[in-house]
């Protein structure tokens, strides 16, 4: 079962229960991927909300390896979810809202964030 409060949720791919969660080398393997200097410029390619099919392939793949389960981004690329391409997008902004959005990014209030003095909104389409 994930815990929200370690930054985990939960998905269902190929019919099975699977952990996502996005550790310190996830994000640094996100950031390498997408070229981006640090985790602030990392957050803020996410909260402009949008994402390609490859993007989601990268984000669910790290989450997956960053709770221990040994896929290939073309293994991912291959697992199918019940809610198709929605739900993709589904489960990349719960694991984006569970890493960058704080403690309350589990539930339905929208989650608010002080990082410098400067207020961080969710990420798009997921409040």
């Amino acid at each position: 079962m994930a815990n929200k409060h370690r930054g985990e949720i939960e998905a269902i791919l190929d019919g099975r229960a699977y952990r996502l969660v996005l550790t310190l080398g996830a994000l640094a393997e996100l950031e390498s991927a997408f070229g981006d200097d640090d985790m602030l410029a990392l957050a803020a390619r996410f909260e402009k909300g949008r994402l390609s099919a490859r993007d989601c392939v990268k984000i669910i793949a790290a989450g997956l390896r960053g709770a221990g389960c040994a896929v290939s981004d073309a293994e991912v690329a291959l697992m199918r979810a019940e809610g198709g391409a929605a739900e993709y997008v589904g489960i990349v902004a719960r694991l984006l809202n569970a890493t960058f959005g704080g403690d309350d990014a589990a539930t339905d209030e929208t989650p608010k964030q002080e990082a410098g003095g400067e207020a961080i909104a969710p990420f798009a389409g997921t409040t």
